[in-house]
């Protein structure tokens, strides 16, 4: 076998390992009719109005929750299964934990900034 035939047959199967990390067509529809449904629920809860506004705002925050692990597992395929999925897990939990308290924090100290300058 010669040099660009051994770099074709590589390339081919990094290729065939990229392609089973990434998810099929059934995963997909999977997920994009799960976030079309968790997303006419909250629309549906406010435009009737039947609910109370705390029963509609908990309704909200809970399927906002579980959007958010529908995006995580169907579309950015992060799972705990594999060594690579725990890696990219932790990694994205450690990058939401920073952003979450780096803004939090920068909230807070504005709101603080603002109420010390009123008094």
């Amino acid at each position: 076998m010669s040099h660009s035939e051994s770099h074709v047959m590589n390339n081919l199967e990094v290729h065939a390992q990229n392609e089973q990390s990434h998810g099929s067509v059934k995963d997909y529809l999977i997920g994009f009719v799960l976030s079309v449904v968790l997303t006419a629920i909250p629309f549906w809860a406010v435009m009737s109005g039947s609910f109370s506004k705390t029963t509609t705002a908990w309704c909200i925050v809970s399927m906002a929750i579980v959007q958010i692990w529908v995006h995580l597992k169907y579309f950015l395929h992060l799972n705990f299964k594999t060594e690579d999925g725990k890696a990219s897990s932790l990694s994205f939990i450690f990058s939401a934990l920073i952003i979450v308290m780096v803004v939090g924090l920068s909230v807070w100290i504005i709101y603080e900034s603002n109420a010390m300058m009123m008094y």
